[in-house]
């Protein structure tokens, strides 16, 4: 042995000997200045804590101890110092947390001059599944009974209903901290969950400890629903110490409500150098909540966060307000320029000068913050004040600053163009700004040059801490789908918030055409969320679920209303009228969260009650009813008859976009598998692969999967000779390169191939165009995947076309130009507007079931009443695809199918908007026999019936204005006789005016005048 081991030992040997009297002098140090329910969490610790009382001491020149550290369990011990926390917290952000622990020390440490922090974290999450699908555990009833003595004691208010299932959460997630805890903490935690869940996902109390002397601290509960994720808690405790709280000691869970996960933490604070408690309230509260709220919308990774809130040079919701004006500057200019006006230069204009941020979010401020007084005066001089900011801008760089003077108007415009926000709403997950659309002629023309022409009724625009969206209506009833695009990276995030307005616009406007035939008007909704890094499917659903309830939430924020005031007095409404919109699902919108709008619609009292969202329980869900491809394919069965071709006897070739399992593509394969057994079925695109048969696809083998399951479900086997498979998620890797799947059939059965990712993407691109066939039904795919750049391979080289015709179930899935282009060439186009209206059209009606029936009558008649609005879906379709054909051949050709489509719902709709107005001004006509038949006439037959039809003061007065309208409107040109109805305009108008010449004139032969168009057209005439 060496002299150097031996002195190492014999050091060694000489510790071990001292320690022992100064591990326990250490523990009973830990008795005495820790906190008892220290001991009481760390009860099965035992190891840990002696650890603990081992090392304390090393502390003096350790930068940390590690007492305990497992797969699941981390447990440190550091000297209590600025930073301390916030360098643990950031080395845990990818770790899922689910219980943290953080105990300071009462005194300081033997022998040094700071005291002790020890930092638990348990990594135990349970999967949402686990939770939802558990069986009811078996809680001893000694705690249950003492955790329900301790509610009704300390929280009389608490539902004691809820005690069980919350408690049953509880116990699921962490067992062990119901079994350790005491009945008193069990029931804070219980009532805190409640809370939280009472008020809209989230909530902040404050109650006083029992220890009043000099080093008393208020105990702060504070519950989200929700949360984000990884780095929450590193900006909640971020919150606390910007706003100079200590944190003594923190007790946070996160737990699983079967969907998502929750937020429940408790943190006993203390004001540094100052001897004040916390009380509601107080001007420190506010501020506290304000902050702690605001979480919620502000991102730990934005550039404004680090740079400026962290650095108090703002507030977190000033920071807030400021990345929602980045948000909409950058939505707004870069649709038609996007390098100029890229999400990064936006920013940087931003960030290059917080004082013209602080001095916008000043502005927004005068405008907009409850209970200002002189608010006019101050506005006026402020937005004087900020113009010349903005306009005196000047770094001596022309380009830029002619780029950033731009950004800064546009800001400007957002501010004195908005008309309401929940802003100042503490209790949002989000922000909602509803705007006059008049600002967009506020912009220069070169920001709205590639947008329709027509102007808005209402554009309504929302920021959260994922995403962005906008809401746009042409009309003010209006109705239109919710879209979600979850981008996987940062490169699509930017490409598709570059698109964004100009493609909820694009939506919207063919929305409006569409809805010719209903009361209300177009709108779309259509947002984008940041889903980067989220591999796990759970953790992007989670993420989608936040950013809806957020943004559905915002909505009623703003759109609840009493008398046409905003009801929360905290929105300033400077618009003062109800709005009655109504969403419909579209892409990423799972039934979980269609429930949850209904329900938030009606608990927070919108006007439409749970009408506010279609598609629900209580409603007609359009994938089980097949609702838009009854449309698709009565406008199919009309334009292959045009064609020769009658689809319910003769054989003729399909192929279609998207999948099986989808709504629009299943349901129209359903129908052509039930109607029509010569359907020869080619090819079917979607986002999982391809399917090719030369011959057709085997109809039973379809049929096996058809709304059930994805096209790579097929079985290749089936395919006739020369058919194929492409997978786009079965994949393999050859060395550095990735491999796809492809099923051939060689007629010998289904042999298994492997094609490279340029093979793969060549093949699928040209399926589409090569593959020839009588009827092209795009039912899925992006807006937009025909263009001007493509079209031209639906062609072969002698110039035939390879479909005759194309009936569209997606929205926008061609552009105009494309259309123009294919149908001058001889492919007969039905355009989305016209073919896939059926959808909108049989959400309409389920409105109109929820606010004449109860949801019980209406679960009770549900088939019965489903039965009649498909009826009038077949019907709407017949008429307008027989009247797109005889306009054509009326015009003998001269127009296109699609120009044709437009000019009919321009005529509807300016039809509907003078008669809408003309209702408004006379509302008592309502009431008028001729005009209650003509409501009754646009109803469903069930509700025609004498029970149901004399509810109809049970819709609002602008619905009946707005279904008067519509039906008069889509009768007289649908079933009208444009020179007949002329005629008789023309017979009213001289009866109205010169019967007082009738004895002066020549005798004549009565001319009866047809009372209802005669209405139709004064009312059209005002």
């Amino acid at each position: 042995m060496c002299a150097a081991e031996t002195d190492v030992l014999a050091s060694v040997d000489r510790l071990i000997g001292a320690n022992e009297g100064c591990t326990r002098d250490n523990l009973a140090w830990l008795q005495a200045q820790m906190d008892s329910y220290f001991f009481i969490t760390m009860q099965e610790e035992a190891e840990a804590v002696h650890a603990l009382a081992v090392g304390l001491r090393t502390l003096a020149h350790n930068q940390k101890l590690t007492v305990a550290d497992r797969s699941r369990t981390l447990i440190l011990a550091r000297l209590n110092q600025p930073g301390s926390l916030y360098d643990t917290l950031r080395t845990l952000q990818e770790r899922d947390i689910s219980y943290a622990e953080f105990t300071h020390s009462s005194g300081l440490v033997p022998g040094l001059s700071q005291g002790l922090e020890v930092q638990r974290f348990d990594f135990d999450r349970k999967e949402h599944g686990e939770i939802a699908n558990a069986p009811t555990p078996e809680i001893p009833p000694a705690i249950r009974e003492g955790i329900a003595q301790a509610l009704q004691s300390r929280y009389p208010l608490f539902d004691m209903n809820q005690l069980d299932p919350l408690l049953r959460l509880l116990w699921l997630n962490n067992e062990q901290y119901v079994r350790i805890s005491p009945p008193n903490r069990v029931a804070q935690i219980l009532w805190v969950f409640q809370e939280g869940n009472r008020q809209g996902g989230i909530f902040l109390d404050v109650e006083q400890t029992e220890d009043q002397g000099p080093d008393a601290e208020t105990r702060v509960l504070f519950a989200v629903g929700n949360p984000p994720q990884n780095d929450f808690l590193l900006q909640t405790m971020e919150v606390f110490n910007r706003l100079d709280f200590g944190v003594k000691r923190a007790y946070c869970l996160t737990i699983s409500n079967g969907v998502h996960p929750y937020f429940l933490g408790t943190f006993y604070v203390r004001k540094r150098g100052d001897a004040a408690l916390l009380s509601k309230g107080s001007e420190l509260f506010d501020r506290l909540q304000m902050e702690l709220y605001n979480t919620q919308i502000l991102s730990t990774a934005s550039t404004t966060y680090r740079k400026f809130v962290t650095t108090q040079v703002m507030t977190g919701e000033e920071a807030s307000l400021v990345n929602a004006f980045i948000a909409f500057c950058h939505t707004n200019l870069a649709h038609h320029h996007p390098d100029p006006f890229s999400r990064e230069e936006v920013m940087l204009a931003f960030h290059s000068h917080p004082d013209i941020a602080l001095q916008l979010a000043k502005l927004f401020r005068t405008r907009f913050q409850p209970g200002l007084a002189l608010r006019e005066e101050f506005y006026r001089k402020t937005l004087e004040e900020t113009v010349r900011f903005v306009e005196s801008y000047n770094t001596g760089h022309r380009y830029i600053d002619d780029l950033r003077r731009s950004i800064f108007r546009c800001a400007i415009t957002f501010i004195r163009n908005t008309l309401k926000t929940n802003f100042y709403v503490r209790e949002k997950h989000a922000l909602a700004f509803r705007l006059d659309p008049a600002y967009l002629s506020e912009l220069a023309p070169e920001f709205t040059a590639d947008l329709p022409p027509e102007i808005p009724f209402r554009i309504t625009f929302f920021f959260g801490r994922y995403g962005c969206g906008y809401h746009i209506g042409f009309s003010d009833i209006a109705r239109g789908g919710w879209r979600t695009i979850i981008t996987k990276n940062r490169d699509d995030y930017v490409t598709s918030a570059s698109t964004l307005f100009r493609e909820v616009y694009v939506l919207a406007h063919t929305q409006h055409l569409k809805n010719k035939d209903i009361y209300e008007g177009g709108s779309k909704m259509v947002v984008v969320l940041d889903a980067a890094r989220l591999e796990a499917h759970d953790l992007s659903t989670q993420r989608l679920y936040k950013l809806q309830f957020g943004f559905i939430n915002a909505f009623l924020d703003i759109f609840v209303t009493d008398g046409g005031q905003a009801r929360d007095p905290r929105v300033v409404d400077y618009y003062g009228e109800d709005e009655p919109i109504e969403i419909g699902p579209d892409e990423n919108m799972h039934d979980v969260m269609i429930e949850m709008i209904a329900r938030q619609s009606l608990k927070r009292g919108y006007l439409l009650g749970i009408g506010l969202i279609s598609s629900k329980r209580v409603g007609i869900n359009h994938k089980e009813y097949g609702v838009t491809s009854t449309g698709v394919m009565q406008f199919a069965e009309t334009t292959m008859g045009e064609l020769g071709i009658d689809i319910r006897r003769d054989r003729f070739s399909v192929k279609l976009t998207g999948g099986p399992s989808g709504d629009v593509a299943g349901n129209a394969l359903r129908i052509m598998l039930e109607r029509s057994p010569q359907a020869c079925i080619k090819l079917i695109l979607d986002g999982s692969g391809a399917i090719f048969d030369p011959e057709g696809m085997d109809h039973a083998e379809l049929s096996r999967i058809v709304l059930k399951e994805d096209l790579d479900a097929f079985d290749p086997a089936r395919l006739h000779p020369g058919g194929f498979i492409l997978y786009r998620n079965q994949r393999r890797t050859d060395g550095l390169r990735e491999l796809f799947k492809r099923a051939v059939s060689t007629g010998l059965g289904a042999e298994e191939q492997w094609v490279t990712t340029d093979q793969f993407h060549r093949e699928f691109g040209n399926l589409l165009f090569s593959v020839p066939t009588d009827l092209f039904i795009p039912a899925g795919g992006r807006p937009e995947t025909i263009d001007g750049e493509n079209w031209a391979r639906f062609f072969r080289e002698d110039g035939t076309p390879t479909t005759r015709a194309i009936v569209e179930g997606a929205n926008s899935f061609i552009t105009p130009e494309a259309r123009t282009q294919m149908q001058r060439r001889g492919i007969v186009i039905m355009r989305d507007a016209s073919a896939n209206k059926c959808g909108v059209i049989s959400s309409s009606y389920e409105i109109i079931a929820n606010l004449m029936l109860s949801e019980a009558e209406f679960l009770q008649h549900k088939e019965r009443y489903v039965a009649d609005v498909l009826q009038i879906l077949e019907q709407r379709a017949r008429d307008e695809a027989q009247l797109i054909f005889r306009r054509h051949r009326e015009a003998g050709s001269s127009f296109t199918y699609t120009e044709i489509s437009e000019a009919i719902s321009h005529e509807i709709n300016g039809h509907y908007a003078r008669l809408f107005s003309f209702f408004q001004r006379n509302p008592e006509l309502c009431d008028e026999p001729v005009f209650q038949q003509a409501i009754l006439a646009h109803l469903p037959a069930m509700l025609r019936e004498p029970e149901y039809r004399t509810r109809l003061g049970r819709l609002p007065a602008k619905c009946r204005y707005a279904i008067l309208a519509a039906e008069i409107a889509s009768s007289l040109v649908y079933r009208g006789d444009q020179e007949a109805d002329f005629k008789e305009m023309i017979k009213g108008h001289l009866l109205r005016n010169f019967a007082t010449l009738e004895k002066a004139l020549p005798t004549t032969s009565a001319v009866p005048a047809t009372e209802h168009v005669t209405l139709a057209y004064q009312g059209g005439a005002t």
